[in-house]
């Protein structure tokens, strides 16, 4: 990808844009880069032994793994010992929850706008150390986290806070970095899931300034692995997971499990450099552009309509908020709104809570059918959400 964005060149890149369907469930996974495809069928065809041995085809095995991880950290703009690979995001904070060492009584701060990938974890973790949990729930209609609605529930016995940097609902973008600065100086660490922002902006972690950090990269146009961050400073609150005989001077050997997979692992390196290498920035600034853009079309026709909520932020900046729009329609069902518009066009959306059920019935006060999601990213084009508008005018009451 050069610094001039080039949709028509990005869609060449992906085999399974060739087919006959229009993907707009891209939430809950991206399509596959052709580059990270070959490299895993070239990594299992001719590289595929256990890691570490002096002979030459593991000699090569373990360089590709290795790629893999710096790969990841790089892209993270993290050090190398600071990042672990494994199957989910879910996976890798269950992991981190296992680690983390608090005292009885301690006050841990969770947001209900979240997936429950980043609620779940802790909240084992509180039962299991007898924590306090507070809950964080910013008011509508945005529902935007903001420092100045997390200051209240802050104390100083407050050592932990979990929140989206992205709502996998919502689409709204939040100032991780003003809330990291506003945690710390609460005294307590800031754990912040980046599921939904990594497939649409750069992922920096020391500008970000927190102290944990995961996203999955079968959502950022790779294989299903995903990767989390602990800075050197914070991983001093964890206590090793690991074999007693292993080091312990990486994150991978302190919560890894030995859990990397290897061919996926090292396919890490071909979706980094789709994504511009060393200098990312004006890619992920075209992106931008773009999926501006393409969010403006739906959401223009979308404000438009009285009988129809779009939940969270309604503008199309791109600085405000990324192309997972959601939404619902007075007098009819979610799950109708889909069903309905696939009888009828190859456009693949979805509709229902999307594992942040707090959020849907809790806070948004939702049925248990949720809501209608249409998920875009780069590869969507102009022509496509035009599509998929004329699918709505047809279908909607």
């Amino acid at each position: 990808m050069s610094d001039t964005f080039s949709i028509a060149a990005a869609r060449d890149r992906f085999p399974a844009l060739q087919l006959d369907q229009v993907f707009l469930d891209n939430a809950g996974g991206s399509q596959v880069l052709g580059d990270v495809i070959d490299s895993i069928s070239k990594y299992l065809s001719h590289t595929n032994v256990q890691l570490g041995a002096s002979y030459n085809v593991a000699r090569e095995s373990t360089s590709r793994f290795e790629a893999g991880y710096k790969a990841a950290a790089k892209y993270m703009n993290a050090e190398d010992g600071e990042v672990v690979l494994g199957a989910s995001t879910t996976q890798l904070f269950m992991n981190l929850a296992g680690s983390l060492q608090f005292q009885e009584g301690d006050e841990i701060i969770l947001s209900k706008i979240d997936h429950e990938t980043d609620i779940d974890p802790w909240l084992f973790m509180a039962e299991r150390q007898k924590l306090i949990v507070k809950w964080w729930v910013p008011e509508g209609p945005t529902f935007k986290l903001t420092p100045e609605n997390l200051k209240p529930l802050l104390s100083s016995t407050t050592k932990f806070v979990a929140c989206t940097h992205i709502s996998n609902i919502l689409g709204t973008i939040h100032d991780i970095g003003a809330i990291a600065k506003t945690v710390h100086e609460a005294g307590a660490l800031f754990c912040v899931d980046g599921v939904s922002y990594a497939p649409h902006r750069r992922v920096d972690v020391k500008a970000f300034g927190i102290d944990f950090y995961a996203f999955s990269w079968y959502k950022v146009y790779g294989p299903h692995i995903s990767v989390l961050f602990a800075s050197n400073s914070a991983q001093k609150h964890l206590k090793c997971l690991g074999h007693f005989f292993n080091p312990i001077k990486t994150l991978e050997n302190k919560i890894g499990f030995a859990a990397s997979n290897y061919e996926l692992t090292q396919a890490i390196p071909a979706i980094v450099s789709y994504l511009g290498g060393d200098n990312p920035g004006p890619v992920f600034a075209a992106i931008a552009e773009h999926e501006g853009k393409i969010q403006k079309i739906l959401l223009d026709f979308l404000n438009s309509r009285e009988d129809v909520t779009v939940h969270g932020e309604t503008t199309a900046d791109s600085y405000t908020r990324v192309p997972t729009v959601s939404f619902s329609v007075q007098g009819m069902g979610s799950r109708e709104v889909v069903e309905e518009a696939e009888k009828v066009s190859n456009f693949g959306f979805r509709w229902g809570h999307f594992y942040s059920k707090r959020l849907c019935d809790e806070v948004l006060g939702l049925g248990p059918e949720g809501v209608v999601r249409v998920s875009m990213v780069h590869y969507n084009t102009e022509e496509e959400i035009q599509g998929l508008v004329g699918v709505l005018k047809k279908v909607l009451p």
